[in-house]
């Protein structure tokens, strides 16, 4: 691995020093490249890169943010504590597009209307960004991606200020409904983000910041104007690849169909338990387990990491902690009054959940919607059995 990454670091030295002092030519060109999501959950936000063209020296590169290793000592530590490091990386145009095309992911690209200045110096800009002391960057979902890098380097480099006027049919989202516009709420992927994410993204996003999408960056920069003289930021525009992969979910492997089917059968053991007056404890049991353990990890996303998105996560009303401390007292046959007590505290919670779901404090994901249902009907009846096999205080 040290070998590997000795060899990297040679390879960046010496693409820097070879294209480090070059000094771009009056046909030089520099474009920004939106791709279209792509099948996977980490492609589904689609991507941005900046294209740096000048046929005088031959020069054809696409620089990209988005570069990660897998094979980083702690990557999965670290990104599960939010301080997961990112890469600036650079490829040769032709493969890069041909790889999407491969893919079949959509390709846009906008030249910018730059001065051969701007154009340099973001050129060095980014061969300063590539040597390896340089190249890692902390990275931030909202707020310091692959998307952002691009506008803030544009910026950066623009001897005139830009202005980031609105687009045609823009309408101002939340954070969370921006991330379910790329991410079906109804799969795997969409209810793991609504579970983790708490209510902060669930505040309506200001209108630069909806740029933390890749398709936000077209859309502002397709309209962006340099105040000063009112010239159009884009001069031109051209799709280098018009596919657009369709990505679709079944609703049959779907979290709201699996659900659904759980908690049916929770509903069917509870109303069975009631009728014969009986109580299945390893339902009871696994109940206040999973509910606990997905409490602890939502309360850790929340105190132990630097995630700012996981903070005020109103998941943990049904998802509760301490259900994992109460596990033994699900074994007994008679209970003290006050269990009674939190049972109903406990169903206190899920009215108070569906309470800042329909206020709109949190938007939850549409699979807990049995799932809910079911624990509700389950602790009523809990606090109905144990309120009738009380055990004498002591």
């Amino acid at each position: 691995m040290k070998k590997l990454h000795y060899f990297l670091f040679f390879f960046a030295t010496l693409f820097s020093m070879a294209y480090g002092q070059i000094q771009l030519s009056e046909y030089s060109e520099v474009s920004i490249l939106t791709i279209g999501p792509g099948a996977s959950l980490n492609d589904a936000f689609g991507h941005s890169a900046i294209h740096i063209k000048d046929p005088m020296y031959r020069l054809d590169i696409v620089y990209d943010y988005g570069r990660y290793d897998f094979e980083t000592e702690g990557f999965y530590l670290n990104f599960a504590k939010g301080k997961l490091n990112y890469e600036i990386g650079a490829a040769n145009y032709k493969p890069f597009i041909s790889y999407y095309k491969s893919k079949r992911r959509e390709v846009k690209s906008q030249t910018l209307n730059l001065s051969l200045t701007e154009k340099q110096a973001l050129f060095q800009k980014l061969q300063q960004n590539i040597l390896p002391q340089n190249k890692r960057y902390l990275y931030d979902f909202f707020y310091n991606n692959c998307a952002t890098k691009i506008k803030d380097n544009i910026v950066s480099v623009s001897e005139k200020p830009i202005e980031f006027e609105q687009p045609k049919d823009f309408e101002q989202h939340t954070f969370r409904a921006l991330i379910r516009s790329q991410v079906e709420q109804n799969s795997w992927g969409g209810f793991g983000i609504d579970l983790a994410l708490g209510s902060i993204i669930d505040q309506v996003a200001p209108v630069d910041d909806h740029m933390f999408l890749p398709r936000y960056i077209h859309h502002f920069f397709e309209v962006a104007k340099f105040k000063n003289t009112n010239e159009p930021l884009i001069k031109k525009q051209e799709i280098l690849s018009g596919q657009q992969l369709n990505v679709t979910h079944s609703f049959w492997s779907s979290p709201l169909f699996i659900f659904s089917i759980l908690s049916f059968l929770i509903l069917l053991v509870t109303y069975k338990n009631y009728k014969s007056n009986t109580r299945t404890k390893w339902l009871d049991i696994s109940i206040f387990s999973v509910t606990g353990l997905i409490g602890v990890l939502l309360l850790l996303l929340w105190f132990a990491t630097d995630h700012t998105a996981t903070a005020y996560n109103y998941n943990l009303l049904w998802a509760f902690a301490f259900n994992l401390l109460f596990i033994p007292t699900l074994l007994k046959k008679r209970v003290k009054k006050r269990f009674v007590g939190y049972l109903k505290f406990l169903i206190l919670m899920m009215f108070l959940m569906a309470l800042h779901w329909s206020t709109g404090v949190q938007s939850f994901n549409i699979g807990l919607i049995p799932v809910c249902i079911a624990i509700l009907l389950r602790y009523t009846f809990l606090s109905y059995w144990f309120g009738k096999n009380l055990t004498q205080e002591k």
